[in-house]
């Protein structure tokens, strides 16, 4: 007597549904990524080499294009409002950082002219930012 050996079928396993929630999870992320952008003011930092980067919590970020303009935290201000902001700034906390993000083309006597503000204002904690050679802004 032979017995037949009966071969199984062999198992599939259907991925097209694990397919679907992998795609699905991939554009949930991608679409609730924040992503951290770059303000609208576009200025040519200076070159640095050094890697120092600073962050604080009290810090305000003055921006100065080579036509003139002045931006205060993305706001354009005029120079009476800059001294303003400086001041209140400087009543609220005397230790705010103030980082001066002038272009390459912007003069020295303009940015030595805003740190001066700043310090007859009472902030005494200043920071040029320059670009790392790779790229990566930082005061």
């Amino acid at each position: 007597m032979k017995f037949g050996v009966a071969r199984r079928p062999d198992p599939l396993i259907d991925i097209t549904p694990m397919i679907d929630i992998v795609f699905q999870l991939v554009l949930f992320f991608m679409v609730s990524t924040t992503f951290i952008t770059a303000p609208g003011i576009q200025v040519d930092l200076p070159r640095s080499s050094a890697q120092t980067v600073l962050s604080e919590k009290r810090e305000i970020n003055i921006w100065m294009t080579p036509q003139g303009a002045v931006y205060v935290d993305d706001a354009p201000v005029t120079a009476t409002e800059l001294k303003a902001r400086l001041r209140q700034s400087a009543e609220n906390d005397p230790g705010t950082l103030v980082i001066i993000k002038a272009d390459t083309a912007v003069e020295h006597g303009r940015v030595v002219g805003i740190m001066d503000l700043a310090r007859s204002e009472g902030l005494t904690r200043l920071a040029i930012a320059t670009e790392s050679p790779t790229g990566a802004s930082g005061p």
